[in-house]
């Protein structure tokens, strides 16, 4: 059984589509990538994923239940976290707070959640960031935190919306650590991302979207090699 199956998602505003009849499923321990040009409808599909959204058709099963319609806290509740495209902590609280506000959704009291945030904190990089108040952070340690915040929530499923975007190469490396280390945990990865390399290096499957709606699913080998997605997207990245 999937862990997460999005099953004919169509998703309308007004008369514009999205999303068209999508489908695809995730397994669990895999790290499944979403890609696509800007306006393919990624971060809409996130939304519905996580409860932004209600599908206008189909519905999303979690552990084949169905999700859709949720709240996002409700979903997350289940154990499906995500992070942002534009990162936006608690700005007035340190990095510790910040992780601390996450893990009480599984910590029954401020000390379990202390310890819950440690950890996580000392699994992202940030301990000796714990005291810094958040806005004060860099762009790369901003992106962190937002993993951090969602892994404090106890997931088993994490949606990362552009988590290398901006990111320095030296910044890049540690997050693709992150990432690997995540599954290494167990947890199931969904990532949006327009880094070619790191998405190729990374991801054991690519969903490929484009005027929202799925040209292409495969492994990476697969993907590279398709004339569809080369033409949509591979080659205009390459291009540009």
């Amino acid at each position: 059984m999937a862990l997460l199956t999005v099953d004919k998602v169509s998703m309308f505003f007004g008369g514009l589509a999205a999303l068209s009849n999508i489908s695809f499923s995730v397994e669990r321990g895999e790290i499944l990538a979403l890609i696509g040009p800007n306006g393919a409808g990624k971060t809409t599909l996130f939304n519905v994923v996580n409860g932004f959204y209600k599908p206008s058709r189909g519905e999303v099963r979690f552990k084949d239940r169905k999700i859709s319609g949720f709240k996002p806290h409700q979903i997350c509740r289940l154990g499906v976290a995500r992070t942002f495209q534009v990162v936006k902590p608690l700005q007035r609280m340190s990095v510790l707070d910040n992780v601390i506000a996450s893990a009480f959704l599984r910590s029954k009291s401020k000390g379990e959640a202390g310890r819950r945030a440690l950890e996580v904190l000392e699994f992202t990089g940030l301990m000796e960031d714990r005291d810094v108040i958040s806005k004060g952070l860099p762009l790369g340690k901003r992106k962190r935190l937002e993993i951090a915040r969602a892994l404090a929530t106890g997931p088993e499923l994490i949606l990362l919306d552009e988590s290398f975007a901006g990111l320095n190469p030296a910044e890049l490396d540690v997050s693709i650590e992150i990432i690997k280390g995540i599954k290494k945990k167990g947890i199931t990865i969904m990532i949006i991302e327009h880094h070619m390399k790191v998405i190729m290096s990374i991801s054991d499957r690519i969903v490929v979207l484009n005027y929202g709606q799925k040209i292409a699913e495969g492994t990476p080998a697969e993907i590279s090699a398709n004339p569809l997605v080369v033409e949509a997207y591979l080659g205009e990245a390459e291009g540009a």
